[in-house]
Parts: C-alpha cells; structure tokens; sequence
C-alpha cells in the first residue's frame, strides 16, 4: 500500500511538474535598441546580441511606443538596393506582448536596412532602421565547419565496414 501510494505521489508530481513548458524557455535578453519614427508611431528595435553578425541566430523585438494592441506591421529586409520579401510582424513566441523574430539570422554581411510599415489607429507610417552594420560570419568558414563535422560521420562508416568484414570473415 506504501508503494502504491508513493508511486501515485511519484506520478502526480511528474506530470504537474512536466506541464510548464514554458519554463523550459529562458526570457529574451535584449542587449540593444534602436529607435525608428514609422509614421506617427515610435518603434523601439531590440537586439539579443550586438554586434550583429551574419549567419549568428538572435532574436529582433520590435515594440511599438503604446504596444501592439489593435496595430499590424510588415517587416522589409534590404541589403543595398536588393529587397527580400516583406513579411508580417508576429508576437514573438516567447515574449508574447511585443513583434518579434525567433532565432533569426541575417546571411550575409554588410549594411542592411529594416523598412517597417505600421497600420494602427493613428494611422499608417513607415519608417527604416537604415545602415544596420552586420559583421563578418564568426568562427570557421562554413566549408570548413561541414568538413570537421562529417569526421566522426566517417569513422561510424569506417568502424561498421570493419565489423562487418570480421564477423563475415568468421562465419565462412
């Protein structure tokens, strides 16, 4: 009878402990702003990291002065005169009350600009967070990077072709 219950005390606190996922996920950190006038709304910018490197995952916040409520936006990604495709500005998943991207990365360096269309009550503005420096990619070069991490692909391959020419070697 002790053990049952203690299993079923075990069990219960597993399962009421398991269904916070959203501990699970630390806070967005945000180490840098930027202020850009889009219209008749102040947005501030918010970087996870700084300086901002390419191919470097971080997450981008984008708070409008008197929040999100009841406003829509684009986001516009340039780099000199090549325009990406405009995307729509979404809570960001883990801090719910702002605009955000999710472990996004830019892919190349350079000066970029972020163009943001806002549509709200007050109307609709635009406004550009112009030469944002992005820096060189950090670490090795992206060759190299694959190259070191297909080694132990290569000694799995190599350990099981030598397996099994020993154990075919045995049975005949």
């Amino acid at each position: 009878m002790r053990k049952t219950l203690l299993g079923l005390v075990g069990t219960a606190a597993l399962l009421f402990g398991l269904t916070t996922p959203a501990l699970a996920f630390e806070p967005v950190n945000v180490v840098h702003t930027e202020k850009v006038k889009a219209g008749p709304y102040d947005l501030t910018i918010g970087f996870s990291t700084w300086p901002v490197k390419a191919m470097q995952s971080l997450d981008f916040t984008f708070v409008p002065e008197n929040g999100i409520e009841g406003k829509k936006g684009t986001l516009t990604l340039l780099r000199g005169d090549v325009e990406s495709d405009d995307s729509p500005l979404a809570r960001h998943p883990r801090k719910r009350d702002v605009w955000g991207l999710d472990i996004f990365a830019l892919p190349e360096p350079g000066a970029w600009t972020m163009r943001f269309d806002v549509d709200g009550p007050a109307g609709a503005g635009t406004g550009e967070l112009k030469n944002l420096q992005v820096m060189e990619q950090p670490g090795p070069p992206m060759g190299l990077s694959w190259a070191i991490s297909t080694i132990p692909l290569f000694g799995l391959i190599a350990l099981i072709v030598v397996a099994w020419r020993r154990t075919r070697a045995t049975v005949a």
